[in-house]
């Protein structure tokens, strides 16, 4: 669905913030794990990346960073709990949007396709 023209750039949006998504609920997840190394995918890099030509994992990939703590830890973990859970947040938020976006686009051709 992202490199289809009816779709446009909301189906390449959606698919990276959906790797984002997972992304951070591993960081989530990893919050105690000891020299765990929180990363992030920067999306408007990788959505730059993605209308290069690229494939959506290739941006995702090209885009992926490693957080920088604000605090650091003892055990060498750089998971900061309320940092993931608000970009956690937002991502979904934005996934949300996005999906919004694609079911008003579906909605349009479905009218378009019944003559309404």
């Amino acid at each position: 669905m992202a490199d289809d023209p009816l779709f446009g750039v909301h189906a390449t949006a959606l698919s990276l913030r959906s790797q984002r998504m997972a992304m951070l609920a591993s960081n989530i997840a990893n919050a105690s794990t000891p020299n765990y190394k929180a990363r992030d995918i920067d999306f408007d890099k990788a959505m730059q990346v993605a209308e290069s030509g690229k494939s959506t994992d290739e941006a995702a990939n090209a885009a992926v960073a490693y957080r920088v703590p604000l605090q650091s830890s003892l055990d060498g973990n750089t998971v900061e709990l309320s940092t993931e859970q608000t970009q956690f947040a937002e991502n979904a938020v934005a996934y949300r949007t996005t999906l919004a976006f694609l079911q008003g686009r579906i909605d349009t051709v479905m009218s378009a396709l019944k003559g309404e």
